[in-house]
């Protein structure tokens, strides 16, 4: 009998996609296995696993991967270990991870960037890979994105709003202690809410009091569009501009009742949206609409879940081997050019990111225009126009 690889990668929630290795005897048929544990009730997972099977796909209609003479067809496999929401067990999810890998299991990692250092002072952490956003990139991009509007407008006061959850409160205390302390912003209030809140209404007016001029909300849950709704309907003086996952895709428009004109919105990843300067992610965008019938509505998930298909069947052609060391110096040798812009990891096996698709891996920055369309604002290497003014009741500019 010939032995099956079987490449585990998992999407939970908030990740892209980790890669471990590990084989397994198994059927005669001379596969390689791909398997994705994440949570498919929400919309990052659901799309992400989605995206990953165009990859698959793709490249099984070419033949698979090859292994010096052989070509092998790649099969995708899913669980739900149902792991994103407040109510999750989360012993039941790891219970479900295991039974999945049925042997020990791959080190799950989320939006946490000490996965870096793991991985350069620990060897049993070597075979983690990460094409996702973590909070450091997170926080470096909305540093990067203040500082373009204060450049902008001369803005200096900021109100942030924050999901309670790890990921999105470790960002803005980043964000706090490396670049709004340091540079002189005020912040004149933070909020923290719990999964399911959907009236800010007391938030937003503290924040008009106080004469906040950017509003920074950091939010995955469904609820969260309520936030635009109500700074629209109280015509609160100042712009929005973060992450609300709600009001990421296209449909968001119609969900919305065109209520939300005007807003900020970060793209965690370039492709997850397509760009008029980089060919690649409006390649892939259409071919996940062609296939599915449907857009992406995912800012985060479904751009690197597709390229870390691409990324481990390039290292195993590479590597002409499926051994694991290998694949491991294979993977840390890739420099691809993809829908998320160039493709490369650092030492701590994370995806570099920056502003230049033609360098780096692209996180960008969209407004809803009033018409209705998503336009790119940032960077400047891909923007396709200028920031709409007026916002409702904020003095422009001199």
């Amino acid at each position: 009998m010939k032995q099956m690889t079987r490449i585990i990668g998992t999407l939970a929630f908030f990740m892209a996609m980790a890669m471990g290795i590990v084989s397994s005897p198994a059927n005669a048929v001379n596969e390689v296995v791909i398997g994705i544990a994440t949570s498919l009730n929400t919309i990052e997972g659901k799309e992400s696993g989605k995206a990953a099977m165009l990859a698959v796909q793709a490249i099984n209609r070419k033949g698979g991967v090859r292994i010096m003479e052989e070509w092998r067809p790649i099969r995708l496999t899913m669980v739900d270990i149902d792991d994103a929401g407040p109510d999750s067990e989360k012993t039941e999810s790891v219970q479900k991870l295991e039974r999945f890998l049925q042997k020990e299991a791959l080190h799950a990692i989320a939006m946490t960037p000490v996965i870096e250092s793991l991985v350069l002072r620990d060897p049993g952490y070597r075979h983690i890979f990460r094409t996702g956003f973590n909070t450091k990139y997170l926080a470096d991009a909305m540093i990067q994105i203040m500082q373009f509007l204060r450049a902008r407008f001369g803005f200096s006061r900021v109100y942030l709003l924050t999901q309670d959850i790890a990921w999105a409160r470790s960002t803005v205390a980043i964000m706090i202690r490396l670049y709004f302390d340091r540079m002189g912003w005020q912040v004149v209030g933070a909020d923290h809410f719990a999964y399911g809140t959907s009236d800010f209404s007391a938030s937003l007016t503290r924040a008009r009091d106080r004469g906040a001029q950017v509003i920074l909300p950091i939010f995955d849950m469904p609820h969260s569009g309520n936030l635009v709704i109500q700074w629209q309907e109280m015509t609160i003086p100042a712009m929005l501009c973060g992450f609300i996952s709600p009001m990421v895709g296209p449909g968001a428009w119609e969900a919305f009742d065109g209520k939300i004109a005007g807003t900020l919105n970060v793209i965690f990843e370039l492709g997850n949206m397509p760009s008029d300067h980089h060919p690649p992610a409006g390649k892939f965008y259409r071919h996940y609409q062609d296939h599915y019938g449907q857009s992406i509505q995912a800012g985060h998930g479904p751009a690197p879940s597709y390229e870390s298909i691409y990324l481990l069947a390039d290292a195993i052609e590479s590597a002409s081997s499926l051994d694991p060391e290998k694949l491991v110096t294979a993977l840390e040798a890739s420099d691809r050019m993809g829908p998320m812009g160039r493709l490369r990891f650092h030492k701590g096996h994370q995806i570099i990111f920056g502003t230049d698709p033609q360098k780096e891996a692209v996180v960008c920055l969209f407004q809803w225009t009033r018409d209705g369309k998503r336009r790119i604002v940032y960077p400047p290497s891909i923007a396709e126009g200028e920031i709409e003014w007026p916002v409702a009741g904020l003095s422009a500019p001199p």
